[in-house]
């Protein structure tokens, strides 16, 4: 090749201009804030890594100095063992874009200060139900670039040999249709699918003047019914079909021997299967559907007959859970005795007294039958929920719930209460002293699979605890955990695919990797650190919060999946429901 004057002056230009970049990179990626933004009225705070003292400004727009600030250092170093600089500007409250502009001159990225904020996240986090359903294709006109074909209409599925019952040999075919797709897989589970269908439900119980107004661009928002109900439907419906009617039990998943290659849904034509029914599917199924059944008997007209089934299903499922109160599902165990083997995601869960109490709320609430009354039990260890530990869910209903409840023989609402407050107190308290000012960041604890789900449950539990006190320090610390998800953490990712200045680009979510689209499907979340490395795909670091990678190898820190996603739509909705004065149903 000849080199001439212009190819070297080219060369220099690119060079110089990469180098700007990486520079420009490092200089934004020393400020950690929410990269989305903020309610004029809500707490603001920035974490600077590379000063800890000093001012800092804020510039709008045009690039004039709007405002400034003392940076206070943390009093906590954080767990890679340094400080943190924190620059505080709650009291800037002036709608707008800005840039935060450190000591150093290092600039953040462009924030918003508006009252409609997280308004963008909460439609695309619930909107990201849409694009992970089963059974249907997904139209240009709502799924835009990621529109697909249909993939598993789940019409021919297989009794698999260790559910069979009378009536159901092995073999026999049923149809089970709908539903959304877990997580990165193909494959749909009646245990994860318990908490998260039952979280948004309860998005539209707590705010239902806010999710009315919703609008998500799905096949059914023109209909009589909010969005999030519809979207609910989909999975619900699925749900419905996976309990034997004869006997009232339900079947743990439906899925495949094995987990596909990284193909698109309709490329995945294996045979699918119905697997053993269990305690624990039977009673989170039970849940969901005594909850469903009281929402959904406010739209008669638009779902007739829809209320009463789920509450027969619901009824009909905790009976068979009664007499069956300890069916694990042990998948080594069951591999051992029925083929085909299932090697697909266990869901196993050892310990069932969760599930009960869970259910049994439910069907208080929804009932006032007082023979659900001696379930649900009260523990010393209230603790943020997950899809192997529901109980403290059904302590959210019954606290959100005390005109139902003391229309029965339940006489430990005050302890409860008490007890709640108490566990939320204890989850708050020196929140502020950390390097990155939230409670997600207060134990390394909180890193492991799917901690993305962990900072948006525990903004659900401040939540409630805001709306039992009314006190700003549960508002408060539940916005930083959104802060958080948004790009105040240890890596200055946005964690909601399709959101941020640093973005996650490539998810463990098959569709993202095999539909040749540079941008993966928007508004899911993404696991989040864990320096457990269960893929064995290295991460830069191995602190725990910041132990990730952006690599769709990489499923133990960058996989979605519907219980880490419906957290993330109840709290992000919930503060924009908050913010807009959609306060909460009071009872």
């Amino acid at each position: 090749m000849k080199i001439t004057g212009k190819t070297l002056f080219i060369t220099a230009c690119v060079f110089c201009f990469l180098q700007y970049t990486n520079a420009y990179s490092q200089q934004v990626d020393s400020i950690r804030l929410n990269q989305i933004g903020f309610y004029p009225n809500s707490l603001k705070k920035a974490i600077i890594l590379n000063a800890d003292k000093g001012s800092f400004f804020i510039k709008n727009s045009s690039g004039l100095k709007v405002y400034s600030g003392v940076i206070v250092k943390s009093n906590n170093p954080a767990f890679n063992g340094r400080y943190t600089g924190i620059a505080d500007f709650s009291s800037f409250k002036t709608p707008g874009t800005y840039t935060l502009v450190s000591p150093a001159g290092d600039r953040s990225y462009s924030f918003t200060i508006n009252n409609n904020a997280l308004k963008s996240v909460a439609d695309a986090s619930l909107k990201g139900f849409y694009y992970i359903r089963a059974s249907t294709a997904l139209d240009k006109k709502y799924a835009g670039k990621w529109s697909r074909a249909e993939g598993h209409p789940d019409d021919k599925v297989l009794i698999h040999a260790s559910a069979v019952s009378p009536g159901r040999p092995e073999g026999t075919v049923i149809s089970s249709p709908r539903g959304w797709y877990d997580a990165g897989d193909y494959n749909k589970y009646i245990v994860n699918s318990g908490i998260s269908t039952g979280t948004l439900l309860s998005l539209y119980e707590d705010f239902p003047t806010y999710m009315q107004s919703a609008k998500l661009n799905i096949p059914e928002s023109n209909n009589q019914l909010p969005d999030v109900l519809d979207e609910v439907l989909w999975n619900l419906r699925w749900m419905l079909t996976m309990q034997d009617s004869a006997d009232g039990g339900v079947y743990h998943k439906l899925t495949n021997p094995a987990f596909d290659g990284m193909i698109m849904p309709d490329a995945a034509t294996k045979p699918r299967y119905v697997v053993q029914k269990g305690t624990a599917a039977t009673l989170d199924f039970a849940a969901v559907m005594a909850q469903a059944s009281r929402i959904f008997a406010k739209f008669p007209t638009q779902l007739p007959g829809l209320a009463d089934s789920c509450r027969k299903a619901s009824i009909k499922a905790w009976d068979w859970a009664v007499k069956n109160p300890d069916i694990i599902y042990d998948q080594d165990a069951m591999n051992k005795i029925y083929s085909p083997q299932i090697v697909t995601g266990g869901y196993g869960d050892r310990k069932l007294d969760d599930e009960f109490v869970w259910a049994a709320s439910e069907l208080l609430v929804t009932t006032q039958d007082n023979r659900y009354v001696p379930y649900v039990k009260l523990t010393d260890n209230i603790t943020v929920p997950t899809w192997g530990d529901v109980r403290t869910i059904g302590y959210y209903t019954i606290l959100k719930h005390p005109n139902e409840v003391s229309k029965t023989s339940f006489s430990q609402l005050a302890q409860l209460r008490a007890d709640y407050l108490k566990f939320a107190a204890v989850l708050v308290a020196d929140a502020d002293k950390n390097a990155y000012q939230t409670v997600m960041n207060k134990s390394p604890k909180n890193f492991g699979w799917g901690s993305s789900s962990v900072a948006a449950n525990q903004g659900i539990a401040m939540l409630l605890a805001y709306k039992l006190t009314g006190e700003q320090i549960y508002l408060d610390n539940a916005t930083a955990n959104m802060d958080y998800l948004l790009g105040r953490n240890g890596t200055g990712y946005c964690y909601l695919t399709g959101f941020g200045h640093k973005p996650v680009m490539h998810p463990h979510h098959r569709p993202s990797v095999a539909d040749g689209i540079v941008d993966p499907v928007p508004g899911l979340l993404s696991g989040g650190p864990n320096p457990g490395r269960q893929d064995q795909i290295p991460t830069p670091s191995s602190v725990p919060d910041e132990a990730f990678v952006d690599d769709d190898r990489a499923y133990a820190v960058n996989e979605i999946a519907i219980n880490w996603n419906a957290p993330f739509a109840y709290l992000a909705n919930a503060l924009q429901a908050i913010e807009t004065g959609a306060k909460r149903t009071k009872k």
